[in-house]
């Protein structure tokens, strides 16, 4: 059975960092583009980052480059996304997400429609 589990959210304060995981069962990420979402209130579901399967690389929407990184343990199964510099509208609902395979372009994997899977999502508030 597929599952994703978010964890690590929480309130920090403007300028702080928190690391969100994304604790992966049912399937390897050696074959899985794994994706962060985040929706706010009254707002749609926005592509946050993504990390490719086969070798590591990684992308990021403007709105968070220099301040998100993601990164993966394979001996684990599980994904991060450290976020660094956090700003008031950053605060959203996180999900992480997975997509078979890895080779579309990087606008395709920052869309809903590329993943197969959600998982339920984990709350970060930022205060300002």
């Amino acid at each position: 059975q597929v599952q994703l589990v978010e964890s690590g959210g929480g309130l920090v304060q403007s300028g702080g960092s928190l690391r969100l995981s994304c604790e992966i069962s049912g399937f390897s990420l050696a074959h899985y583009t794994i994706g962060w979402f985040r929706q706010a209130p009254g707002k749609e579901r926005e592509g946050v980052s993504f990390i490719r399967p086969y070798d590591g690389s990684t992308y990021y929407a403007d709105s968070v480059k220099g301040r998100f990184t993601s990164s993966r343990d394979s001996s684990k199964n599980t994904v991060y996304l450290q976020m660094n510099s956090l700003k008031p509208e950053d605060t959203a609902v996180y999900s992480c997400a997975a997509a078979q395979g890895g080779y579309g372009n990087d606008e395709y994997y920052l869309a809903v429609p590329a993943y197969d899977y959600f998982g339920q999502g984990t709350q970060v508030t930022v205060s300002s």
